[in-house]
């Protein structure tokens, strides 16, 4: 199979993981590269520092993709006088270009948190905080008889119609349309000063928000009045399956205990490892799971009905006043290692997706542990 350019991977994990759901003070896409260099080579891995930018040069890598940003703040160098502009300068040399996917692979469907959901044995995972769905309009004009399949073709083809897994979707009423044309007009239907009525059906078609006006254009193409009468309403934004967090069942009631073991060899070994905040003889079966820094969702996982929260970086008070206001049980993991689960996904998806274009490329995951901890003591007393 030939091999795709930087920009032919790029639109695919563009498309798994579109930019617009990674938060506002996020920094994702193409960091460096030449969007027209041929990649045969593909190292996914959790952070872009200089032990994964060396592991990406000597295995011959033409795209490193990571889940974390190199630069989460605006530079104006990249000069190899720091790690980040060496790392830069690194790739760069070897022909290396590096692309992230951070909070819009958190957010996506499936995503980081899937990944981490999965690997626990959470099943029938859902949004613990849902992003709103896609916006969508309905579109409703009104069409004599012997024009309306004329005026739904138009409409479907500018983008209008699709409902889920269905296209072409409408719905029609029959009705009568009542007008009177006034000097200057040039009627299809009817005669200058006459009140006329037409037997006409109303069509309603969804559209999103994004083709309204390439759909409204469409149907006053299509449709043969000289005015026609149309109406564009803005429905109500309904929840989608994207959002941070996820939240589901284990398929039987565990320990706190065990299921704490359970984390602690699903997950990648590192000198964090895992802390347990609640009684380990306390029984969890809904778990709540977030990828990454997760403690500003502990109330979502409490309104979830959670019996326990799995992710990373929770912090000593807000950890007390959690288990203080009664919330769920906390198991806190290194926060590389609650993202690591999503590299082998994203490698399995990139190369699914390649092979429907036709190419393919060679894909690896990183098991360079970056979590910046070394060492785990536990106190003799």
């Amino acid at each position: 199979m030939p091999h795709p350019t930087v920009a032919d991977v790029v639109a695919l994990l563009e498309r798994r993981y579109p930019p617009q759901l990674a938060e506002s003070w996020d920094a994702v896409g193409l960091t460096c590269g030449d969007p027209a260099a041929t990649v045969r080579r593909v190292l996914f891995a959790v952070d872009p520092d200089p032990v994964v930018a060396d592991e990406a040069v000597g295995s011959g890598t033409d795209l490193l993709v990571t889940h974390h940003p190199l630069f989460l703040r605006p530079v104006h160098s990249v000069a190899a006088t720091d790690a980040k502009g060496r790392v830069v300068q690194r790739l760069l040399e070897h022909g290396c270009a590096l692309f992230s996917a951070h909070t819009n692979a958190d957010s996506a469907r499936p995503g980081v948190s899937d990944a981490l959901a999965d690997a626990l044995g959470v099943v029938d995972a859902e949004p613990l905080q849902a992003l709103p769905g896609d916006p969508v309009d309905k579109v409703v004009v009104f069409v004599p008889h012997a024009d309306v399949e004329r005026v739904l073709a138009a409409m479907a083809a500018a983008g209008a119609g699709g409902i889920g897994a269905y296209e072409d979707c409408a719905y029609v009423l029959e009705g009568t349309g009542r007008f009177r044309p006034r000097a200057g007009a040039r009627p299809h239907v009817g005669e200058v000063g006459r009140l006329e009525t037409v037997a006409e059906q109303r069509v309603e078609m969804v559209v999103p928000r994004s083709r309204r006006w390439a759909v409204v254009d469409a149907l006053l193409a299509a449709h043969p009045y000289e005015e026609p009468a149309y109406d564009v309403y803005e429905r109500a934004l309904p929840p989608s399956d994207r959002g941070l967090g996820r939240v589901g069942d284990l398929p039987q009631e565990v320990l706190l205990g065990e299921f704490a073991a359970t984390v602690a060899t699903a997950l990648p070994a590192t000198s964090h490892g895992v802390r347990v905040a609640g009684d380990p003889d306390r029984t969890v079966r809904r778990v709540a799971v977030c990828g990454g820094a997760g403690d500003s969702l502990m109330g979502a996982a409490d309104a979830a009905g959670a019996d326990v929260f799995v992710t990373a970086d929770l912090r000593h008070h807000r950890a007390q006043e959690h288990l203080a206001d009664g919330g769920c049980a906390l198991v806190d993991v290194a926060h590389w290692a609650s993202e690591w689960p999503w590299l082998d996904r994203a490698a399995a998806a990139l190369v699914e997706d390649l092979a429907g274009s036709g190419t393919t490329v060679e894909t690896r995951v990183s098991t360079r542990v970056t979590d910046p901890w070394s060492l785990h003591l536990r106190s003799p007393r």
